[in-house]
Parts: structure tokens; C-alpha cells; sequence
């Protein structure tokens, strides 16, 4: 057997073992540790080849979790749990619902707002769902929301913690490509605010043409503008995150640090105490070490493809095709939305980008094309930002699709009167607003890249 067959031979294998419901981290671990041992053992016998394996898997886990931008996540995760305890999450809901509630649906919208208030201090689409399912789901339906569409509303606009900055997979996607991180992070702010307005554009609609969505008023100008005083610390995150981004004057880790510490302080000034500290230390201690663990299994099967020589062999695939480049980005798009119907958002990317994204960079022409000699008008360093946002985004529809779909069973899970399949049924209006959002941005690519751009 060649290494080509190896490689591919263990890519099956680890399949499978997701298909059985072994954790992603611990399948890539095995059979990358497993493939680079079948190869080494073919070079050099099974007992050298195994101690070399075992040696070199062994480095990862140090060498990969010493690096400085990986820092950035637990602040990031960090400032979303404290500003629950702190209980900033009802004020931000609250003033969502007094500004927006007058708009057909306007509860749902505000909740939308909300919750894309909450992910740009979280970064975490499950949180976020989970919290909202909480503090939205019973005013929605005191005020004669039907069920589906208030757990739809939460289950979706939870995933757009997977996009607006502070995003943990953002960070996660610049790692495993070795981008910037801070221009990502910036790229993600006006996709955001695309899929929001999309989002909003849809649930009008629907409050319209299918009704059960009432819109509610009585608040007078009074206790809207009361309302806030309650949302600046977010609003205080927010631009703390992104001035430091804009201007350079603090890295990623930096303003995430800033970031917990306003939180921090805010949630003090509002009567948390220690226990609750402690629980959104331990919360974050536990989300940080499943997402490392995930990163170290994963390299671990990254560095045996890289011996199987599967990444060029897929590259050279691709820019072989006689169809059209976008054509071709169309049907990878596609591949991920079928392969987000089985697996996690980050376990997705992190399996496939070391071998989808020299493709596509190789189809534009390669890393450090300019944007005039690129195949699809951007330079190298643009189109790994642009493929990156694209990409995020069709990690968030396996949020919401079945059968995985995490946000959809995360909301049933804190309203067990909501049935899951009412929550996917739900979640199907936003499916498609996902799809007609990724479309805008593969039409119109300067949305993504304009403000990275800039910095």
C-alpha cells in the first residue's frame, strides 16, 4: 500500500468512529497516532516506527498549546460567562424588547438583536442559545408566540456567536490556517450584521404571512431610554474589542483581557458572588480544555495526512477540474452543509480545512497571489479571510439542521416542553435565511474583506 492509501484507509476509520459517537478528539488521536505508525513501520520496521510515532505525537500537545494566539480563547469565553452571571444578558433582552417590540414579530426580533448583543461579549453559539432559551422563550410566549417559532428565534440567533467577534471557531480557523486573528475577527462584524438583518427580514415576513408573532407595545420614551444604562458594559466590550483591533493599540488577548475585566467588575458592582465566580471560572476552565483537546487530537491526524500526502493530492484534484472556480467553491459549500448534518461545527472545520483550504487557496491562485493575477479577484491573504467567514458560516447551519444540530437540542434541553423536532421544524426559515446570507457574501466578497482591509 502506497501512504496515499494509508491516508486514506484511516480517514475512513476515523468516519467511522464518529459515525459510532467516539469524541472527535480521541477518533483523530487514534488514527492519526494509528497511521503514522503503519507508515513509519514501513520505513524503518514496527518497533522504530512505532517509538517514532508515538515521540512525535507526543510533541503536539506542548508545541501547538504554547502558542500565543490560542491565549486569546479562554478570555473570550471568559467575558460570556461572567456577563451571564452577572446577569447582563436579561438588561440586554429587556432593552431589545422596549426599542424593537412595536416591529411585526418584534419580540422575536429584539431577541435576535439580543442575542447577537450577547455573542459579541460570548463566543460561544451553545451558551448563548441556552441563556436565551432561559430569559426569551417564557415572555415570547406569554405574549402568544407560538412555541416553534420562539425556540426557532433562540436556536438561530445563537449561532451567531459563531460569527461576530469575539468568535471562538474564528479563532480556531486563523490557528489551524495560520492567519491573523485579529483580521478575522474584524471580518466577521459586517456578515454579522448581514445575517442579523436577513434574520430580522425573515421573521417579519413570517409574522406577516403566518402570524403568531405579535408585535407588543406600551413602552413609553421614558423607560426606553431607562433601559439603557443596563447595556453599556456590553456596549463598553464591544468597543473596548473593537478599537483595540481597529488601532492596534492591545492584541486580540489583550482586549479580551480588558474585555473580562469591565465584566468582571461590572458583575461585582451588581452583587455576584464568589460562587458565582467560581462557577464561570470552571465553566470556562472546562469549555477551554474541550476545544485544546480537540486541537491537539486533530493535529495529531493533521501531521499523519501531511506524510500521507493527502492535502497536495486534493489540491491537485481541484485545480485539475475543468468547471468553473466558483462552481467548484459551490460544491464544497455544499459538501459542508451535508457534512455539518453529522458533525459539530468545530470538529467539522478542524478535520477538513487542512486539507480543503491549500485547495482553495491553490485554486485562486496561491497564497501570495495579488489580487489582479487572482482567479477570483482577491489576493492570497484576502481570500483566506474570505474563505474563512464562508466557512464559519456553513459551520452554523449544522447548529440547526438535523440530526446533530446542537443549538436545537440545547433549547428542547432547557424547555423540555419543546419537543427537538419542533425546534428544527422551527429552525427552517432560518436555514434558508443562512443560505441566502452565505450567497450575499459569496456575490459580494468586500463585505468580508473591507475592514480587515483597513488594519
Amino acid at each position: 500500500m502506497t501512504p496515499f492509501d494509508i491516508g486514506l484507509l484511516m480517514t475512513g476509520v476515523l468516519l467511522v468512529l464518529v459515525v459510532l459517537g467516539v469524541r472527535v478528539a480521541f477518533a483523530a488521536a487514534f488514527t492519526g497516532l494509528a497511521g503514522m505508525t503503519i507508515l513509519f513501520a514501513m520505513r524503518m520496521g514496527f518497533e522504530r516506527g512505532a517509538l517514532t510515532a508515538i515521540k512525535m505525537a507526543g510533541t503536539i500537545p506542548h508545541s501547538k498549546s504554547v502558542t500565543y494566539a490560542l491565549s486569546v480563547l479562554p478570555t473570550f469565553i471568559l467575558i460570556g460567562y461572567l456577563a451571564y452571571y452577572a446577569g447582563l444578558t436579561r438588561q440586554l433582552f429587556d432593552a431589545s424588547k422596549k426599542w424593537l417590540g412595536w416591529l411585526p414579530g418584534g419580540m422575536a426580533i429584539g431577541t435576535v438583536f439580543a442575542t447577537a448583543g450577547f455573542a459579541a461579549v460570548s463566543g460561544a453559539s451553545t451558551a448563548t442559545s441556552a441563556v436565551f432559551a432561559r430569559v426569551a422563550i417564557p415572555e415570547m410566549l406569554e405574549q402568544g408566540y407560538s412555541k416553534r417559532l420562539a425556540a426557532a428565534v433562540v436556536a438561530a440567533g445563537g449561532t451567531l456567536a459563531s460569527l461576530i467577534p469575539p468568535s471562538a471557531i474564528l479563532v480556531i480557523y486563523a490557528i489551524l490556517v495560520e492567519e491573523s486573528v485579529g483580521k478575522l475577527l474584524m471580518a466577521g462584524f459586517l456578515p454579522g450584521v448581514v445575517s442579523v438583518l436577513i434574520y430580522v427580514g425573515i421573521i417579519m415576513f413570517m409574522a406577516k404571512w403566518q402570524g403568531g408573532a405579535p408585535s407588543i407595545g406600551g413602552f413609553s420614551w421614558a423607560e426606553r431610554f431607562k433601559s439603557v444604562p443596563g447595556t453599556l458594559p456590553i456596549i463598553g466590550v464591544i468597543l473596548i474589542i473593537f478599537s483595540s483591533l481597529y488601532y492596534g493599540f492591545a492584541t486580540p488577548t489583550e482586549a479580551g483581557s480588558l474585555g473580562a475585566f469591565v465584566v468582571l467588575i461590572t458583575a461585582f458592582a451588581k452583587g455576584m458572588h464568589l460562587k458565582q465566580l467560581f462557577q464561570a471560572l470552571h465553566e470556562t476552565a472546562k469549555l477551554t480544555v474541550m476545544i485544546f483537546t480537540l486541537i491537539w487530537g486533530v493535529l495529531v491526524y493533521v501531521r499523519f495526512l501531511g506524510y500521507a500526502g493527502l492535502p497536495e493530492a486534493f489540491k491537485g484534484f481541484i485545480t485539475s477540474l475543468d468547471y468553473p472556480p466558483m462552481m467548484i467553491i459551490v460544491m464544497i459549500l455544499l459538501a459542508y452543509a451535508v457534512l455539518g448534518m453529522f458533525m459539530d461545527a468545530i470538529g467539522m472545520l478542524v478535520l477538513t480545512l487542512p486539507v480543503v483550504f491549500p485547495a482553495i487557496m491553490a485554486l485562486n491562485g496561491g497564497l501570495d497571489v495579488s489580487a489582479a493575477d487572482s482567479v477570483l479577484g482577491m489576493s492570497g491573504a484576502a481570500c483566506a479571510i474570505w474563505f474563512g467567514i464562508i466557512v464559519v458560516k456553513m459551520a452554523e447551519l449544522c447548529l440547526i439542521t438535523p440530526p446533530i444540530g446542537l443549538n436545537c437540542f440545547v433549547v428542547s434541553g432547557v424547555r423540555p416542553d419543546i419537543p427537538v423536532q419542533d425546534v428544527f421544524r422551527g429552525c427552517t426559515p432560518f436555514f434558508v435565511a443562512d443560505v441566502l446570507t452565505v450567497a450575499v457574501l459569496v456575490a459580494f466578497p468586500a463585505i468580508i474583506t473591507w475592514l480587515p482591509s483597513l488594519i
